[in-house]
């Protein structure tokens, strides 16, 4: 969600799954209940319907195959590959978070992905961020996100954080807060 608009996507496959059963609902609250998470959003428009999940990730995987990523995501990433950096990534999603950093051609910028499949505690857990602080001992690690998970994740394994908010609100208290990517250049 930080380097592609995943949101939008998601939404767009969230609410053709409820059409499928016809159901409808406000765009932007189906938008607001993903960014917190899925499991809110299916509790907010889809609690009865026992294979929701199921169809909707199968809805998302076909939305995704054409990712589209935030103006200055790859410019920010390659920035920090040619100045000696690293860039990881964190995510709930499974492998197929692999494909589409591979679709997206980003991939390459990242030293490890880890998913959902490596088995740590989801955000805010700082589990997997310590294993990465553990396993590459970078000099100033900072934890990129914009959801308030991601922020609370960095805090929680104590670096600095920088929250992403295209929309400019920001509803946990970062190191520092952004309203487009390529404004962490000038950090």
């Amino acid at each position: 969600g930080t380097l592609l608009d995943n949101y939008q996507v998601s939404s767009q496959a969230f609410l053709a799954t409820l059409e499928q059963f016809e159901r409808t609902a406000e765009p932007q609250a189906v938008y607001d209940a993903l960014k917190v998470s899925t499991s809110t959003a299916i509790a907010m428009f889809a609690p009865d319907i026992a294979d929701f999940r199921t169809l909707y990730k199968q809805e998302e995987a076909k939305h995704l195959q054409e990712p589209v990523l935030f103006e200055g995501a790859k410019a920010v990433l390659a920035k920090i590959v040619a100045e000696g950096g690293r860039n990881f990534l964190v995510s709930h999603r499974n492998h197929l978070v692999l494909e589409i950093l591979d679709k997206a051609e980003i991939a390459s910028y990242f030293t490890e992905v880890v998913t959902s499949e490596n088995g740590f505690a989801r955000k805010p857990s700082p589990d997997s961020i310590h294993y990465l602080l553990d396993k590459y001992a970078p000099e100033q690690p900072v934890m990129i996100g914009d959801r308030d998970i991601d922020i609370l994740a960095g805090q929680n394994a104590g670096i600095e954080t920088i929250y992403f908010a295209p929309e400019n609100q920001e509803t946990v208290k970062a190191t520092h807060h952004v309203t487009q990517l390529l404004d962490i250049l000038d950090l």
